[in-house]
This record gives C-alpha cells, sequence and structure tokens, in this order.
C-alpha cells in the first residue's frame, strides 16, 4: 500500500476510535459519577517504536495504533437527592468495591443494602470499609459523616458504635485507568488510603456525570470533518494515480 494511502488508513482508525469514545461518553451523560473518555494522540515516539519494528518497515507495513485513551479526573457538580444511601465524593478519591476479581473503584455513589445487610452499589458489588472488612447495616437509614465514617441511630438495639468506615482511595494518576462497566474503574498508578482529614463526603447527593454534551457534540463534528478530510486525501491521491497511469499509457 502506497505511504500515503496507509497515514490515510491509519488516521481514520485513530478518528474511529475517537467516535467510539464520543459514543461511549454521550451513553453515560446521566449516569452518576462517571468520568468522561478522551482519546487522544499516542506520543510520537510510540509511532516511531511502532514502525521500527521490523526492519526496514514503512508506514504501509507498520499496525495501526488504536488512540490513547485517559480519565477526565476533574470533580462534577453535585445535585442533593435527600437519600440517605445516596454519598458523593467532594474532592479527590474513590471508593473501594470489593468484586469476583479483585479490588475496582467508583464514584457513583448511590448505594443501596442488599439482602444480606451489606452496603453495596447499584451493581451488587459490596463496598470495602477501611479496615478491608465488608460494612453491614441493619437499616436503610444511616447517618455518613464527612470522613465516612458509618453509624445507626435508628438501629433498633440504639447502637452507638461505627457500622464502619468508607475506604477512599487516592491515586497519583488516573493512567492506565479503564471502565469495567456497572460504574466501576480499574486501579490507577500508586494508590494510597485517604487520611481522614484529606476526605470530603456529602451524604444525600450524588456527583453528577462528568460528561456534558455539548462538548461532545462539538468533538463528533470535529471527529467528522478531519475523517472527511482524510478520505478526500486517499480519494486525491488515487484519482492522481488513475491520471498519472493513464498518461504513462498514451506516451507507451
Amino acid at each position: 500500500m502506497p505511504d500515503v494511502l496507509a497515514i490515510a488508513l491509519d488516521s481514520l482508525h485513530q478518528d474511529m476510535g475517537r467516535l467510539d469514545r464520543i459514543a461511549t461518553n454521550l451513553a453515560n451523560v446521566s449516569t452518576p459519577g462517571y468520568k468522561r473518555e478522551v482519546a487522544g494522540a499516542r506520543p510520537f515516539a510510540d509511532m516511531l517504536g511502532n514502525l521500527g519494528e521490523a526492519a526496514g518497515a514503512t508506514p504501509a507495513d507498520a499496525p495501526a495504533l488504536a488512540p490513547l485513551v485517559m480519565l477526565d479526573g476533574r470533580a462534577a457538580t453535585q445535585r442533593s437527592t435527600g437519600r440517605s444511601l445516596d454519598v458523593a465524593l467532594t474532592g479527590e478519591g474513590f471508593f473501594e468495591v470489593a468484586t469476583d476479581d479483585g479490588p475496582a473503584y467508583t464514584r457513583q455513589g448511590d448505594f443501596r443494602v442488599d439482602a444480606r445487610g451489606r452496603l453495596v452499589t447499584a451493581g451488587g458489588q459490596p463496598l470495602v470499609g477501611k479496615g478491608g472488612a465488608e460494612i453491614r447495616l441493619t437499616t436503610s437509614t444511616p447517618v455518613i459523616d464527612g470522613t465516612g465514617t458509618v453509624t445507626e441511630p435508628d438501629a433498633p438495639q440504639g447502637a452507638a458504635l461505627p457500622a464502619g468506615q468508607l475506604k477512599i482511595v487516592r491515586f497519583e494518576t488516573l493512567a492506565g485507568m479503564h471502565h469495567l462497566g456497572q460504574g466501576l474503574l480499574s486501579a490507577g498508578v500508586n494508590g494510597s488510603v485517604m487520611a481522614d482529614g484529606d476526605v470530603r463526603l456529602r451524604q444525600g447527593a450524588l456527583e453528577n456525570s462528568g460528561v456534558d454534551s455539548m462538548q461532545e457534540m462539538v468533538a463528533l463534528m470535529q471527529t467528522m470533518r478531519h475523517a472527511e478530510s482524510m478520505q478526500r486525501l486517499a480519494q486525491g491521491y488515487d484519482e492522481l494515480m488513475g491520471t498519472a497511469i493513464h498518461k504513462l499509457g498514451d506516451l507507451s
């Protein structure tokens, strides 16, 4: 394949990856605590490494690289719900969740109490307490303070002891984190449990999705325009080659 067509094909592949991310973001515009995915170009060093995997490789020989997908870690706005099991993280960090495949993380704080009395996510995965144990409740009206400590003033026995404390984990960087489904995220880099003084929680509220529909629509139009430009480039090159071949035929 000529180098020009190979470059155009790789660029179209990148545009398709961006369109996938935009579609995913728009589908989650109403999902509480959702972190927007951003597709960007890979570093130039990655491109060179991809090109030089085989001796004498050319752009036509090199496989297309998928766009680099990152999470937008900025905190979104919040909305009040008045529901005692809804919790919003005002500052940094993620709730830790226990799954069959190990710990996962979320900012989607629409929790509930399952049939076993565990505090769980909307998908049914148990929240992890600061000591590593599950948090078990006897009522659905706990009080959760700003540090994540959970008490039950309405418990039948009138227990004053905390039922547990939510484990909030902060990562040095969100690089490598990706969506696992059901509002869960994989771990980031260098995670650490946040100290009580650094945790800021708000009970009776939810963090909104980090997706701005207008921003995504603008990105959609830009990506479509770029894809159309690459398509015209490929068509123009094909027509140019056709004209050249036709003229060469006339000269022979």
